[in-house]
């Protein structure tokens, strides 16, 4: 699928169409539009959308809050899964017989009682900066030396700093640009830093994002403790212009890539208490004396992000607003700017909410309950785990079953599992991943449609999975067409090391990862689950369902013929 220009008629016929829309939303049958809430019904053996359709209004539903590692809400979520899993029968693979894998993390608030010091002047914490800490213990910082980095992602206007120009450093950077819906909040649009002890992003501080750093509930969430042999991450600040020019000692705006700037002295506090998390893991024996000893891996993540941080929104208002903002420029890469006539379309974008008000009464929203990101990924494999254990005759290898926490906290649950997992590491033999995969269609994603898949590394490490996967879905009922664009090297989007499949994949396992892609629900309080099409869903778990089942019932492990990365290294596309 080729990048495609949506024009301004197209948008204001879909701004014309919102009634319509109200009335018909995605995932509904011919008999009418998605209901609000859902009687649950009995699931049964088939992957089907009812079943589905059961488990996400309860999966997805406001009582779970959101789903936030380290959260009430996370532990219900949890419990959930447990749950069913007991009731169908698999065998538990967590800690001490439970189906619980518990991970050690902890939340970790940015104290405002910190400093920085420059020369004869001090700038304060929650003023002029706020800052997040890699997972474990804060580093201490005594003096560091400042030097510019332009804007992240920038290949224009000069030569990026090299790392050693960098390197235990505090870098000073403006923030990438991207398109609509691709922020991940406050000191996360840094970049790597490239060595660096510390990457200073120069914005305007707004008192959200001070509220999100130091409130002790919202805190950030990471691992207790660095996992064995990991790269140590860096410092991340978020700082105003004001600062910037303080510890550049010259104005940002006119500085060039790799000036120096002055001596700093850090004083960074942060305060921590505990945040349960948990992945969920079980396993299905194979039916072979043998090959029951191997692994196919299946996989989603079972997180979301919780509450809003700012007051309730119009649910339906942003619903609307957001789809019609995603058709505009839903596929802006990442360090690209939205073209110009993008930006037009985007000026000249005017939702007639008085139209939309007269098809429903406004509904505040303040969860963001994550249908999509990832409820649909986790009763999916909820549903493939039904499908097995229910079937007369299991596959010749064994299956493992994980439902990865802290995935949206920078793939914490999945490294933990990998470091900690239930069965040796090289007895997998292959590991699919499912993470959004109940929309796709034409008003979800330019280039969309009842058949689209993206596919993202697939052959990356073994090119007889890759395979696999094309020859099992040409025997599907509807075959897919997979996009493949995403998993193209180099690709800004970077989405082979963003969600758990990587973690399997450092270790030398084949992965394969299924989803329909973004769209403008994404991290929103609408992500619900009555945007969902369940057919869609149904579909690509039975896809991902046979292709265990042939990976389960081959006479040999899929070849590896490709490189394996370094465990402990970066990702990078």
């Amino acid at each position: 699928m080729k990048r495609q220009m949506v024009s301004f008629f197209r948008v204001a016929a879909f701004v014309a169409a919102v009634p319509t829309l109200l009335a018909a939303q995605p995932g509904a049958h011919a008999s009418g539009p998605l209901p609000l809430k859902h009687d649950p019904q009995p699931t049964s053996a088939e992957i089907s959308a009812g079943d589905l359709m059961t488990r996400l209004y309860i999966f997805a539903d406001d009582s779970m809050m959101g789903r936030e590692t380290g959260t009430r809400g996370h532990l219900m979520s949890t419990a959930y899964i447990a749950n069913e899993l007991r009731r169908l029968g698999l065998e538990p693979a967590g800690d001490n017989g439970t189906f619980f894998q518990n991970v050690p993390m902890i939340r970790r608030a940015f104290d405002e009682k910190s400093t920085i010091t420059v020369g004869d002047v001090t700038l304060h914490g929650g003023t002029d900066f706020i800052a997040t800490a890699p997972t474990g213990a804060p580093p201490a910082f005594g003096a560091l030396d400042v030097v510019f980095g332009g804007r992240a992602g920038d290949t224009t206007g000069g030569a990026a700093p090299t790392p050693d120009q960098t390197r235990g450093k505090l870098l000073l950077q403006y923030p990438a640009e991207r398109g609509a819906g691709r922020g991940f909040g406050f000191g996360g649009r840094g970049g790597r830093g490239g060595g660096a002890a510390i990457v200073g992003t120069i914005e305007e501080i707004t008192p959200q994002a001070v509220h999100l750093a130091t409130h002790p509930r919202e805190g950030q969430v990471t691992l207790e403790t660095p996992p064995p042999n990991s790269q140590r991450g860096f410092v991340s600040l978020t700082l105003t212009p004001a600062a910037a020019w303080t510890l550049l000692g010259a104005d940002p705006t006119t500085a060039e890539k790799g000036q120096a700037g002055k001596s700093a002295t850090m004083h960074l506090v942060f305060d921590e208490e505990p945040a349960p998390a948990r992945n969920v893991v079980a396993i299905i024996r194979g039916s072979d004396a043998k090959l029951k000893a191997e692994f196919v891996a299946l996989g989603a993540h079972n997180d979301h992000i919780g509450y809003l941080t700012t007051s309730p929104q119009d649910h339906d208002s942003l619903h609307v607003f957001r789809q019609a903002q995603f058709a505009i420029n839903g596929l802006v890469r990442r360090g690209q700017r939205p073209s110009v006539a993008q930006q037009g379309e985007l000026s000249a974008l005017n939702v007639n909410f008085d139209s939309l008000r007269r098809a429903r009464p406004v509904r505040l929203d303040s969860i963001r309950n994550g249908a999509d990101d990832d409820g649909s990924g986790s009763v999916t494999l909820l549903e493939i785990a039904e499908a097995f254990a229910k079937a007369p005759r299991k596959p010749k290898r064994s299956l493992l079953f994980v439902w990865h926490t802290g995935e949206e906290k920078g793939l914490l649950g999945s490294r933990w599992v990998t470091d900690h997992l239930p069965t040796a590491a090289d007895s997998i033999v292959a590991q699919l991943n499912m993470d959004m995969i109940g929309r796709g269609d034409a008003q979800d994603i330019p280039g969309g449609s009842e058949t689209y898949v993206q596919l993202v590394g697939s052959r990356r490490l073994s090119t007889e999975l890759g395979d696999i996967v094309e020859q099992v879905n040409k025997t599907e009922r509807m075959p897919f067409t997979f996009d493949y664009q995403f998993d193209a090297n180099g690709d800004p989007e970077n989405i082979y090391c963003r969600s758990d499949h990587y973690n399997y994949a450092r270790l030398g396992i084949p992965v394969v990862f299924f989803t329909t892609g973004l769209h403008g629900d994404y991290h929103q309080v609408t992500d619900e689950p009555q945007y969902i099409d369940y057919q869609h869903m149904a579909r690509i778990g039975q896809l991902v369902h046979d292709i265990a089942l042939t990976v389960g019932n081959l006479d040999h492990r899929p070849l590896v013929d490709k490189p394996k990365p370094d465990p402990n290294g970066r990702c990078q596309q």
